[in-house]
């Protein structure tokens, strides 16, 4: 078997006209939702090729959201780990700071077809709820935005941001008070509004059309990153790697190199350790289950409910992940690795200090394996999803870690 070329006719092939990726996936609604799904699926599938469509969607990444964001090469960080080079997908220098606006412009354009007043999403980190705030002002749309209570008093800046957009961002103050609840009220919302809004989901998760529209909204990072990094080195990168929280921008960065010759790794966040309640890598320590209305891996105890969960990154703390993500890992073509909250923090500070890049605490996770992997391999390269920056991070970095004191960043000068 070419695990490579099984990949040749994948986005044909999947996911299947269910939403199913093998046996994850699917739509499990109330059936009061289920009309409003199959309403946004139908709207979908006849604009997705629209030539109409796309080239609206191109003009808007261009003119507006500044892409293509560039790839850079990490000169000074892989130098002090050898000679395997580190490259970054600079997401972060997408308009609002993140990957988020790829899929959420693409949701705005398709909710302006479907003549809806209102766009309802979650988010974590904020920069989701960001995004479609930036969305909602762009074309003219309301926007209600469901977010964790712990995650506000964490993400202060993102929120003051989403309000300076129009959004109106509603607490939510049920169980842990982070993503996982916000995604319940935000379904909550969406089945009494669905007439005159569209839900926009911060992630390749949820129940069929969700998963597949943002994961093609997401792929022009990986698209873009293919061409970019062949035009700089002439050959492919020997690894690729992005964070995965639910795994909207690491589908985006892996889906273009699924029958390329590269090894693929997903990130996830182990937190404080192994224990229950201090992690949410979901793809290390999760079993099948059914979470937010589709099939996948989750972090569940034995009744089946989701467990609690714990990431310094806000964006990355969910007890379940894309339906995808669950089928590459079965299929093998998806390593899925962790990075602790210390080594995600350790990576933070030195992108910071070696190259003048702050990066938001979900990238760190992926840089801190690229680190990891360079320290491993004495030569070749890896290419990292830099997903976004850390400017909404910043006062809750230096309250809990300064500026890096505690990881002697200067032993790397020596």
């Amino acid at each position: 078997m070419n695990k490579y070329k099984d990949f040749d006719n994948y986005l044909k092939e999947f996911p299947t006209p269910d939403g199913r990726f093998g046996e994850y996936g699917g739509s499990y609604i109330a059936p009061e939702l289920q009309a409003a799904f199959a309403e946004a699926d139908n709207a979908y599938e006849a604009i997705c090729h629209s030539a109409q469509f796309i080239n609206e969607l191109r003009r808007i990444r261009k003119e507006f959201q500044g892409r293509p964001t560039p790839v850079y090469h990490c000169e000074r960080l892989s130098k002090l780990f050898g000679n395997c080079q580190i490259y970054l997908k600079r997401e972060d220098l997408n308009h609002t700071g993140a990957h988020k606006l790829n899929h959420c412009m693409g949701e705005g354009l398709l909710a302006k077809y479907m003549g809806k007043k209102k766009l309802i999403a979650e988010t974590g980190a904020g920069q989701h709820g960001v995004a479609l705030a930036t969305a909602a002002a762009y074309f003219n749309l309301e926007c209600d935005i469901y977010m964790g209570e712990v995650d506000i008093a964490k993400q202060h800046p993102n929120v003051i941001r989403m309000k300076m957009l129009g959004a109106n961002v509603i607490p939510v103050s049920a169980g842990l008070k982070t993503l996982k609840e916000a995604v319940d009220a935000a379904f909550e919302a969406y089945a009494k509004e669905y007439k005159d809004a569209i839900y926009c989901i911060g992630s390749a998760l949820g129940p069929h059309p969700f998963p597949k529209m943002v994961r093609d909204f997401q792929s022009v990072i990986g698209i873009e990153a293919r061409e970019q990094f062949l035009d700089m080195t002439g050959i492919m990168p020997d690894a690729i790697c992005a964070c995965v929280g639910g795994g909207s921008n690491s589908l985006g960065m892996f889906t273009p190199f699924l029958a390329d010759p590269v090894e693929i790794y997903g990130i996830e966040p182990l937190g404080r350790g192994s224990a229950v309640g201090d992690h949410a890598a979901t793809m290390q320590y999760g079993t099948k289950g059914r979470i937010h209305g589709f099939d996948t891996y989750v972090l569940q105890d034995e009744n089946g409910e989701p467990s609690p969960v714990y990431s310094v990154a806000s964006g990355l703390d969910y007890p379940g992940v894309g339906p995808e993500h669950a089928y590459l890992r079965d299929m093998g073509r998806v390593h899925y690795e962790t990075a602790s909250d210390d080594e995600a923090m350790e990576a933070f500070f030195l992108l910071s200090r070696f190259e003048g890049i702050i990066p938001a605490i979900e990238s760190s996770h992926a840089l801190a394996y690229a680190i990891k992997y360079a320290k491993e391999h004495k030569s070749g390269s890896i290419l990292v999803c830099l997903s976004g920056r850390g400017d909404k991070d910043i006062d809750y970095v230096y309250e809990n870690y300064g500026c890096g004191e505690k990881y002697n960043l200067d032993k790397y000068l020596k």
